[in-house]
């Protein structure tokens, strides 16, 4: 299924018509893309917006992109094209093909922290699309200034959130309660999890991590059980299937510390929706994170895959006298600077740009 809103009122005619190309798939019980709020917010402000697509199966998902785009190009004056790296990267290219045939201007957001790395393999592909588009933006500095060499005007338009959805509370003394909420991919490392919570378990004996989130289907999530198994962990850990957006902020109201695993990682919204929630982050330095969290002030951030390191960054928020009350505090202001409130005006001033 392509295009539109299902069950949202069609707006009136207002401000620059866009389709929207890119993973639609929360409907269907998968993950929630950012530029699906995006979209649903400039329907709310009046915009005339297309989607696609919705659909799950790779080759069908790629025939609905290209064919709403042929068959609906009166309906929209600009496209806005999420890029990943690997297969969804072509993708990416034959959308652009499309639209520079049918002379519609188009915006690419670049999306996923291994984006560097595949432009480094594929540097002319790289080059030819993104000098081909309107406009190039970023969720975070750190993929601005990585792929600067392919496009020296790229945009940083941050990840944003609705900062009211969140009850914030702080945490000045926290409990060892370890909230960790991503896809069970092997990217995001979920097995430093229970490696954690066995580093842990002897200071703190009664630690708990509830892990949330969907199965991606790589193994990830039956290795994640096995090494808790092997770790003697398994009553420390629950394991929870992925929730509904609407429920994220009551699943983070559990925890005291949010666990952020990633081996590859750019601007997860994740951490965002845990600091607005006044959860203590500890995190790798993956990707775009270090360009995110300031460690020390608003987050703990530890070398990717360290388990070690990790337990010894939570073992500081549990037992540094002030720590947690800083980094709980300064997590939200920081979050506050990312609502929909102060980004999303700047998108709209981007996409009239763009479609000019």
């Amino acid at each position: 299924m392509s295009s539109g809103l299902p069950g949202l009122p069609e707006p009136t005619r207002n401000g620059v018509r866009v389709l929207f190309v890119g993973n639609f798939l929360s409907r269907g019980g998968g993950r929630r893309a950012v530029c699906e709020e995006l979209s649903e917010r400039l329907v709310d402000s009046g915009w005339h917006i297309l989607l696609t697509s919705s659909l799950r199966a790779r080759l069908p998902r790629l025939v609905d992109m290209v064919s709403t785009a042929l068959v609906r190009k009166d309906e929209y004056d600009l496209a806005h094209i999420d890029v990943f790296s690997d297969v969804a990267f072509f993708w990416a290219e034959a959308l652009a093909f499309v639209l520079r045939s049918l002379r519609k201007p188009y915006v690419l957001t670049l999306r996923g922290g291994d984006l560097p790395a595949f432009a480094q393999r594929h540097r002319r592909r790289m080059r030819r699309l993104l000098e081909s588009a309107a406009a190039v933006t970023a969720p975070s500095t750190y993929l601005g200034e990585a792929l600067s060499d392919w496009r020296a005007d790229i945009q940083v338009l941050p990840n944003a959130i609705d900062v009211t959805r969140y009850m914030f509370r702080h945490r000045t003394s926290p409990l060892p309660r370890l909230v960790w909420l991503r896809a069970f991919h092997a990217v995001y490392e979920p097995a430093l999890g229970p490696e954690t919570v066995a580093l842990l378990r002897k200071d703190f004996p009664n630690v708990r991590l509830t892990m949330i989130g969907p199965d991606k289907g790589d193994g990830s999530f039956e290795e994640t059980r096995r090494v808790a198994a092997r770790l003697g962990v398994s009553d420390h850990v629950e394991f929870v299937a992925g929730v509904e957006k609407s429920a994220v902020p009551v699943a983070l109201s559990r925890g005291d510390v949010f666990l952020n695993t990633s081996g590859v990682d750019n601007v997860p919204v994740s951490v965002l929706e845990a600091m607005a929630s006044g959860l203590c982050v500890v995190s790798t330095n993956a990707g775009g994170l270090p360009d995110l969290l300031d460690d020390g002030t608003n987050a703990l951030l530890v070398p990717v895959s360290s388990a070690p390191a990790l337990a010894a960054a939570t073992r500081r928020i549990l037992t540094q006298s002030g720590l947690a009350g800083q980094i709980s505090r300064r997590g939200r202001e920081k979050v506050e600077s990312m609502d929909w409130s102060v980004i999303l005006p700047r998108w709209k001033c981007l996409f009239e740009a763009a479609a000019r």
